[in-house]
């Protein structure tokens, strides 16, 4: 981001915060209406689009300087919303290529990766965002600024940037006709070794991923 951007933003500290509450309600909405199953043909290609755009909102977030909340202490915002219906809509309709590995930081070294879920990735960073969102809806923009920044660089961030990694390569797989082995019992409870994990994949949905695009069908 340019200073002159980062001055923008500063100077009219408001029209940032439409601009974000926007794009993350974007994605609250589409995500929801994807978990409901009415398009199944369209999830994986539909998700890729909605996950890249929140991660915009994020980079946003990143590059804005330390939001301070105008509380010391954070509202009590009452019960979280629930998620867990949503998580089992989402993995239920991308069963096939639900689980993949994930590395989570890239500078440990010799980190082995672990499986992950984009049900679980997606259900957590909806979450996070909605809770700020409901600082949002009360009034409160400040605190709704500081805890999707906060939660992006501790948690939303790097989840959404690995279902980001998972929804992209499962539709590259498909365009560049390259078809992935069957994933056998590759699950995230299971304490798998690395190159078992580097070679488990599931079968990419191929008909349902390929017919949106308008690819031709993997053999």
């Amino acid at each position: 981001m340019s200073d002159a951007t980062l001055n923008a933003v500063k100077d009219h500290p408001d029209d940032f915060a439409v601009q974000i509450s926007d794009q993350i309600e974007s994605f609250l909405v589409a995500v929801a209406e994807v978990a409901k199953g009415d398009e199944p043909d369209s999830a994986v290609p539909f998700l890729l689009l909605e996950v890249s755009q929140l991660l915009l909102a994020g980079g946003r977030l990143g590059a804005h300087e330390d939001i301070v909340p105008d509380e010391r202490y954070e509202p009590d915002l009452g019960p979280e919303p629930d998620v867990d219906d949503l998580r089992q809509k989402l993995a239920t309709l991308l069963e096939p290529i639900d689980v993949y590995s994930e590395v989570f930081d890239p500078y440990e070294p010799r980190k082995a990766p672990v499986a992950c879920r984009i049900s679980d990735d997606l259900a957590d960073v909806m979450a996070d965002l909605r809770h700020g969102m409901a600082h949002y809806r009360a009034g409160r923009t400040t605190e709704a600024l500081w805890w999707w920044q906060f939660s992006y660089f501790s948690n939303w961030g790097s989840t959404a940037s690995g279902a980001l990694r998972a929804l992209q390569s499962l539709v590259a797989h498909v365009r560049l006709n390259q078809p992935l082995d069957d994933l056998d019992g590759l699950d995230t409870d299971e304490d798998l070794a690395e190159e078992a994990l580097a070679e488990a994949a599931g079968k990419v949905m191929a008909e349902e991923i390929a017919g949106p695009l308008g690819l031709r069908t993997v053999k």
